[in-house]
């Protein structure tokens, strides 16, 4: 008892939140079917009357509630155990009887669930996409209405809703069947019909599904349905649909005028009525259509609307090629605007359309002079000096026109016009511009190119309401471009393809612009000035930079692939490197294309001959920093361009380990450049890792004499101070110049020659006794080899015999006369090896 008390409350409790729009459909189908659930868990062997009422409501609803939300699957169980419960009902009711009269009341009773239910397993089952069931369901439903005839409109109405869903759904046999169904059911009963607006209804979409379905064969049954419904209502929708059918039919011009006659007292709209004449002359009626539309106006006198009357009459002589005929329509249209007779604003701009779209016919085949005249029966209609920016558009339309025509007065005036009404319009400028370049004035098509530029920039601060699009402003940039081309106009070319090149979102076409650009440039370079080489090649560079921005920025776009990224990079880095090997007399230009070219390289597969490129351009890079850096006068300038030469050898050192590991480089001099550059760079830095670097140096057993020569030199140049490393070089050097098969004195005499002034400098007041000891070491070196040879130059002779001489004279003036008496006499010694200079010494 408690819980059936409780399912009855759950069910009270969901109908009166669902009245105050508490819970959802949804909520409310879930709750009944719970609260139905429960009750049917408490029903006895033998429920009393009132249970197995409220069992058939509650059955009812609950199924009806799932059909509701489109879950009409759910509703199958409740809607066969309200069937089951109203026979158990009537077998309850019939038990109770007293006679035949009790029992009639009670099947009457009955009956009316029964009904119900019925329609609610037709709506199921028809949800579910099964047809037959539906059908038997409503054949039910349908025998039963003579005792039920108050259910006739409701039946009827539900068979047009199921013809309605099955015509959406293209099922038009279906759709056929429940609409004539609804029809035959709306006919049965007058007294509860649905009315002969509604059954007009249904024959209308019958008709149309038949139209739909398959014209030709059920045109018959079509045009009786929409004649019968014309019969129930007349209705315009009607009228138009048995104009549609009979001209698909391929009735006669008598009989459609017939079917437009049974409607002439029928009130129409005169949207309408233009629709019903559009038809006609859509279908190639014109004898008709026209007819037709000459009989409107007089049925909408006064209507402000008649202006869409004459539009359509010149719409459709345009179509039919009755240009001459249109014409004397648009100059009535004109006289009247002028006479008191103005369209409505909405047909004014309608027929503004229709004036541009003929003009715009006439321009694509070349007829500008026609093109014109259309173009001026649009002017006809704005006042002088009317403010417009449709006017501003009409302008450049007939400017474009006189430039073909090369009536360049008429075409300024046009754009003077479109600018005072426009002023701000990239269109406006790409008229001017145009203008421009006919009349070969560059100043004017530059000026016009940076405006233009500006506008694509900024649209919203110059077009108000009305912003550029930055692909129409780009295609603009590029038309631009292409005219000053043609036009041999080289300088307003490149200014339209630098505006081009920084607005341009197509990579395709972005890269396209730069290789444009570069080699327009480069043609103007050759042929320049100093000065204006200079802005020129910075212009390259800029466009080589944007290149390898853009290349970078490519990853993310799809249409643009790996295999047109490569060829783009290679394109782009060739360009780099020839430069940086033309313009090979000014050393910053020249780094920054080598660096240019090894960036743009890396988007290149590393395959041999890129790795060598790139190594290439490294090394060239940091040789001009370094040589800048000798040049430059303050110390900060020095250590950037130092750094940067460091940087590069860096990266060059990586690539080079690679690059080793592809071939035999036996004979390549990078590793002694890397040295060199390296030692240079740090050195003058004042690198605290140089002597680790050269520690490893040391240890280099292919290491050459004239590379340690070069360290030695680079040791002490400025602001380098190494004497410690610069020794240690020249020793090196020296023992390797003694294991030479054959000396070269020469070279030994020099290498020499600075090991002495490094070890020996002049100026010193006190030597240690280790240092002199090392020195003379080094003059029995040089003693040994002038000895064994005659090609050990003289003056270098005469200068160690000097040196040896000054040695031992500042060791007497300090008192170390021992020392000084072993000085001279080795500065004797090389006397007699001197030549032509010997006696002058004697």
């Amino acid at each position: 008892v408690q819980v059936e008390e409780s399912a009855v409350s759950l069910w009270n409790w969901t109908v009166t939140k669902h009245t105050g729009a508490v819970i959802s459909d949804e909520q409310r189908a879930k709750l009944r079917f719970v609260a139905c659930r429960l009750i049917c868990l408490c029903e006895g062997s033998d429920p009393p009357e009132g249970t197995i009422r409220r069992q058939i409501l509650m059955s009812m609803k609950t199924g009806k509630g799932w059909i509701d939300i489109g879950k009409a699957g759910l509703a199958d169980g409740f809607l066969e155990n309200a069937v089951s419960s109203i026979e158990k009902l009537y077998a309850k009711l019939r038990k109770g009887s007293e006679g035949e009269a009790d029992i009639q009341v009670h099947r009457a009773d009955v009956e009316k669930s029964l009904f119900k239910v019925l329609s609610y397993q037709a709506e199921s089952v028809f949800a579910q996409g099964d047809f037959q069931k539906a059908v038997m369901c409503v054949q039910r439903c349908k025998d039963m209405l003579m005792k039920l005839p108050k259910e006739t409109c409701y039946l009827s109405i539900l068979c047009y809703n199921f013809g309605v869903e099955t015509y959406e759904w293209k099922r038009y046999e279906q759709s056929s069947f429940w609409l004539s169904q609804s029809y035959d059911i709306g006919k049965m009963d007058m007294k509860y019909s649905v009315g002969k607006e509604m059954q007009a209804k249904v024959l209308r979409l019958l008709a149309t599904t038949y139209f739909e379905w398959n014209c030709s064969l059920y045109l018959d049954k079509a045009l009786r349905a929409i004649n019968l419904a014309n019969q129930e209502n007349l209705h315009p929708a009607g009228f138009f649909l048995k104009v549609k059918i009979l001209l698909k039919s391929g009735a006669s011009d008598e009989d459609i005028n017939s079917a437009l006659s049974e409607f002439t007292h029928l009130e129409m709209s005169l949207d309408f009525c233009l629709n019903t004449a559009k038809l006609l002359l859509e279908h190639g009626r014109e004898s008709v259509g026209f007819d037709f539309l000459k009989s409107v106006p007089e049925r909408f006198e006064s209507s402000p609307d008649l202006g869409k009357i004459t539009l359509l009459h010149i719409e459709f002589l345009l179509q039919n090629k009755s240009e001459l005929l249109a014409k004397q329509k648009i100059e009535e249209v004109i006289i009247g605007h002028y006479t008191g007779k103005q369209l409505l604003p909405e047909a004014l701009n309608q027929l503004h359309i229709i004036l541009w779209d003929r003009a715009a016919k006439h321009y694509e085949e070349k007829s500008y002079s026609e093109a014109l005249h259309w173009y001026n029966y649009s002017v006809s209609f704005y006042t002088p000096g009317q403010i417009d920016q449709n006017l501003a558009k009409l302008q450049r339309n007939m400017a474009s026109c006189y430039l073909h025509l090369k009536q360049l007065d008429k075409a300024n005036e046009a754009v003077k016009q479109a600018e005072r009404c426009d002023p701000n319009s990239i269109f406006t400028k790409f008229s001017v511009y145009k203008i421009a370049v006919m009349e070969n004035d560059t100043d004017k098509a530059v000026e016009a190119v940076i405006e233009m530029g500006k506008l694509v920039e900024k649209p919203s601060e110059h077009e108000g309401n009305l912003r550029v699009d930055k692909n129409t402003g780009s295609n603009l940039l590029s038309l631009a471009a292409q005219i000053a081309l043609e036009n041999d106009q080289q300088i307003v070319a490149i200014k339209a393809l630098e505006y081009l090149s920084e607005h341009l979102q197509d990579c395709r076409q972005l890269f396209a612009a730069l290789k444009c650009l570069v080699r327009l440039v480069l043609s103007k370079v050759m042929a320049e000035n100093a000065e204006k080489r200079d802005e020129d090649i910075n212009s390259i560079l800029t466009y080589l930079n944007l290149a390898h921005k853009k290349l970078a920025e490519s990853f993310t776009e799809e249409k643009f692939t790996g295999d047109m990224r490569i060829l783009e990079a290679h394109w782009f880095r060739k360009v780099a490197w020839n430069l940086a090997v033309q313009f090979k007399d000014s050393p910053e230009k020249m780094r920054d294309f080598f660096v240019l070219s090894f960036k743009l390289s890396q988007f290149c597969p590393s395959d041999k001959a890129v790795l060598i490129a790139q190594k290439t351009c490294l090394l060239m890079a940091a040789a001009v920093d370094l040589e800048m850096g000798r040049q430059q006068v303050t110390h900060s300038e020095q250590t950037e361009l130092f750094s940067q030469a460091l940087q590069h050898l860096q990266t060059c050192k990586e690539i080079w380990k690679v690059l080793k590991l592809t071939g035999d480089f036996a004979k390549d001099p990078t590793d002694t450049l890397l040295l060199l550059y390296e030692f240079e760079a740090r050195s003058k830095l004042n690198d605290p890792t140089l002597h680790n670097l050269m520690e490893s140096v040391w240890e280099q057993p292919q290491i050459e004499i004239k590379t340690l020569e070069i360290i030695a030199s680079l040791a002490m140049e400025s602001p380098a101070r190494y004497p410690v490393l610069c020794k240690k070089a020249l020793k090196s050097a020296l023992n390797l110049h003694r294991k030479q098969a054959a000396i070269d004195a020469v070279k030994f005499s020099k290498c020499l020659h600075s090991l002495i002034n490094i070890s020996l400098p002049t100026g010193l007041t006190d030597l240690d006794t280790c240092v002199l000891q090392e020195v003379w070491d080094y003059f029995e070196d040089a003693l040994s080899v002038v000895s064994s040879t005659d090609a050990y130059p003289e003056m270098e002779i005469l200068w160690l015999m000097t040196r040896a001489w000054n040695t031992g004279i500042f060791q007497y003036t300090l008192g170390k006369y021992k020392e000084a008496e072993q000085w001279c006499g080795l500065g004797m010694r090389f006397l007699n090896h001197l030549g032509s200079l010997k006696k002058s010494y004697e």
